[in-house]
């Protein structure tokens, strides 16, 4: 065994994985190879994968570091910077595996998608394990694309985010998950042994009158009765109070007056409901058909299905909850059941003289609008015929409201549409105060400061933030007493280290472009770039006010423009970096597809996914690719119709807000001009290959973790490589140190001697040509 010094692992790819990462000789010295699994022992004991640092790793500091994630450093017990134990085990194979999780996952996901999740994991009693596959080294029997699919068709975008925990493992100690084990919750809901793996389908229940065996997925609550306020429903096949559940599960929602950022849409679907519950006559008397029907719309974990559950609430309806993941995620008879027992259930309390709110969450999953399953005939015509009853209201929830079956938005089901926006800022701020209003927490918490630094964040990112930033005060206060007055706090430093770990929803299934941290600031020279960029990207997003005042419309889109490897995607990073924004990074052909529609298709989604996520930056690298001039191309016709969508949803019908495109390119002329008029790209910005002064800076900062020679003057260096591109002086650093190890690989540093034979290697990249050729392009754009 070995004690090791714990660093948070930089790999986003080894998040939430159970993996730790360790230095070769540290492997060699435990016998062991890659992939194999060891025992882990700090405040407790758990057990991981261990796997090689990967060269130029940051935050590897040599043998005596291990890299974990931060679930695996949750289950240690321990901080980042303790010392751990970490020895060989043997693992082996478990027969059974029993878990608990958030009300969500128990009730979306069947034992066998929990399964495929954790096939390959190495698991203990008491850890916590996150959905995400273990897709660093696959085992032989795990499919993970299949994996991913079903988890996201069951919960949605946010089962990135669910922890499990494992309760009991067969046998006990430190197990890994098979094909063939046996998984169940812990409510013992899951496989037979007699088909290991495999999950058993209870039987649906008669309706939620009798209390029988509910199906996962369907959920009644019923209205307030007298003054106790408390609420009763059908969980698991029981009848319940919410007043005395465990906190967690089927929590009472929240108060009207809690929905920040909500409330003009809490008050406009109160009303409809009211009007429909209380005065149906009134609107039979105008010629109006006496019942509504509501589709809410806006970004996954927004809180659509928690308004709904709030105002329906406070107008003393019940409510009917069809989750619609769970429906697809079960067999195609116990599916038509379930709908069976929740249009039941509806029928029951309108029978009885109730009022009924029949809520369908993610409606898309159910009723998609391309290819919609041969359940989705008989779902419509159930939904029909409970929403022709008195008093019965039907509201369906929806992330991409463009991906739901038109049918369902027919007049006779869904009349009308009720939107949440993304919450800006001050809803954030907001937000966050109720949030932690009941935690304990430091006197240095910045709300402001923090919400200026999660764009993009919805209500359920922070929740996770929270969450997040609760284990991180946990960690600090191991020990603590939760009765004293100076217990564990959450302090501002929890809520920034959380955001590390915290991605927004609407960025979890997108390619976003890492800024490291850089910033402006960091971009040496090139002010009048910089100041360029400011004013079009940083200015509109920072400053609406402004624009507004003085009636002027920001900028859509900037253009960047100038020879190979002279930091044009740096400069984005940086940009990035400094206004906190969410970046969906394009690179040229990728939204192009043989299949006709589809380009069209990834489009309209890559700006929906910005919208969702605003502020929001688009980069599209190497636009001449995606965008050429229209009519020059022989494939038949698809890159005219992708610059056809790109000047649609850049300056169409419906513009962008808190949107900016950032495109970059090396062929200006290629582009099609349309893309480049006011309105779409309007700003040009030239960034030149670097003067003198510029490679001086690019030198140093390429060498700072270099060590030089006494002798290496590198201004005097800077000033000979007339035509090398900051790419071109960043591999000449390079170059020489390798130079220095060819000499000898204990070298200590690197001499003028070893940067002039780097020079013989690294040769400017900078073609005379195109130089001129973007010089007078630039010339003739002034």
């Amino acid at each position: 065994m070995i004690t090791l010094t714990t660093r948070l692992s930089p790999s986003a790819l080894d998040t939430r994985r159970g993996v730790v990462r360790l230095h070769r000789e540290v492997l060699d010295a435990l016998g062991l190879h890659a992939w194999d699994a060891v025992r882990l022992t700090g405040a407790r004991v758990t057990a991981a994968l261990a796997a090689a640092v990967e060269p130029g790793t940051a935050g590897n500091t040599g043998p005596g570091v291990v890299l974990v994630d931060d679930v695996t450093l949750a289950n240690l017990g321990l901080t980042e910077g303790a010392e751990v134990v970490v020895a060989p085990v043997e693992v082996a194979a478990a027969r059974s595996v029993t878990v608990a999780g958030s009300r969500l996952a128990t009730a979306a996901l069947p034992p066998e998608t929990v399964r495929l999740a954790l096939i390959g994991k190495v698991i203990s009693q008491g850890d916590s394990v996150s959905l995400l596959p273990q897709d660093l080294a696959p085992p032989a029997g795990a499919d993970v694309g299949h994996a991913r699919r079903r988890l996201s068709g069951a919960i949605g975008l946010t089962w990135t985010n669910e922890l499990l925990t494992i309760t009991a493992v067969d046998p006990p100690g430190a197990v890994a998950v098979q094909p063939s084990t046996v998984v169940s919750w812990r409510d013992g809901s899951g496989a037979t042994p007699a088909a290991a793996g495999v999950a058993q389908q209870a039987p649906a229940a008669a309706g939620f009158a009798k209390a029988g065996v509910a199906s996962p997925g369907l959920r009644t609550t019923q209205a307030p009765t007298g003054t106790s306020g408390g609420t009763h429903g059908v969980v698991d096949g029981s009848v319940v109070s919410q007043a005395s559940q465990e906190p967690g599960e089927h929590p009472e929602p929240p108060p009207i007056a809690d929905l920040v950022g909500a409330q003009n849409a809490a008050k406009l679907l109160g009303e409809w409901l009211r009007l429909t519950i209380h005065r149906p006559e009134l609107l039979a008397k105008l010629g109006a058909r006496p019942r509504v029907g509501v589709l809410v719309t806006g970004p996954a974990g927004v809180g659509k299905a928690t308004l709904v559950r709030s105002v329906t609430r406070s107008v003393n309806a019940d409510l009917v909850e069809l989750a619609a993941p769970s429906v697809v995620a079960i067999e195609a008879g116990a599916a038509s059941q379930l709908v069976h027992d929740a249009t039941t259930a509806v029928r029951a309390a309108a029978g009885q003289g109730r009022s009924v709110v029949l809520l369908l969450t993610d409606a898309e999953s159910l009723l998609p609008a391309t290819d919609p399953p041969p359940l989705a005939t008989i779902v419509l015509d159930a939904l029909r015929d409970v929403s022709s009853i008195p008093k019965v209201t039907l509201v369906a929830t929806s992330s991409h409201p463009e991906s739901v079956d038109p049918r369902l938005r027919a007049g006779d089901l869904l009349d009308r549409e009720l939107s949440l926006a993304p919450p800006d800022a001050r809803t954030r701020t907001e937000l966050l105060r109720m949030l932690l209003r009941d935690v304990p927490s430091a006197d240095d918490v910045d709300l402001p400061v923090i919400a200026e630094r999660t764009p993009g964040f919805v209500a359920a990112d922070l929740v996770a933030l929270r969450r997040d930033a609760a284990v991180q005060a946990a960690l600090r206060h191991p020990e603590a007493d939760s009765g004293e007055d100076d217990g564990p706090r959450i302090e501002q430093r929890d809520l920034l280290d959380a955001l590390r770990t915290v991605r927004p929803i609407a960025m979890s299934t997108t390619d976003s472009l890492q800024t490291g941290g850089l910033t402006l600031e960091d971009v040496g020279d090139m002010a009048e770039t910089k100041q360029s960029l400011t004013e079009a990207v940083l200015w509109p997003l920072q400053y609406p006010d402004s624009f507004a005042r003085l009636g002027v419309r920001p900028p859509r889109g900037v253009l960047l423009y100038g020879p190979p490897g002279c930091g044009k995607t740096f400069l984005v990073r940086a940009l990035a970096g400094t206004g906190a924004l969410n970046v969906l990074s394009v690179k040229g052909a990728e939204l192009l597809d043989k299949w006709v529609g589809e380009s069209e298709r990834a489009v309209r989604e890559l700006f929906h996914r910005a919208a969702e996520a605003a502020p929001a930056l688009v980069f599209l690298d190497e636009v001449d690719a995606l965008a050429p001039r229209r009519g020059q191309s022989g494939d038949s016709g698809v890159a005219d119709r992708v610059v056809a969508a790109l000047l649609t949803e850049i300056d169409g019908v419906e513009p962008m807000r808190e949107v900016v495109v950032v495109a970059a390119t090396n062929r200006p002329e290629l582009i099609d001009p349309a893309l480049l008029r006011p309105g779409r790209l309007e700003r040009m910005v030239y960034v030149p290959p670097p003067d003198a002064d510029a490679r001086t800076a690019i030198l140093e900062s390429a060498a700072k973790n270099t060590p030089l020679a006494e002798g290496v003057d590198l201004s005097a260096l800077a000033a000979e490589l007339s035509g090398y591109s900051a790419a071109d002086c960043t591999a000449l650093i390079r170059e020489a140190a390798l130079t220095a190890m060819r000499e000898d690989l204990a070298a200590a540093e690197v001499t003028a001697a070893h940067l002039e034979t780097a020079r013989q290697g690294v040769r400017p990249s900078l073609d005379p040509a195109q130089l001129a050729s973007l010089e007078a392009y630039a010339a003739a754009q002034h």
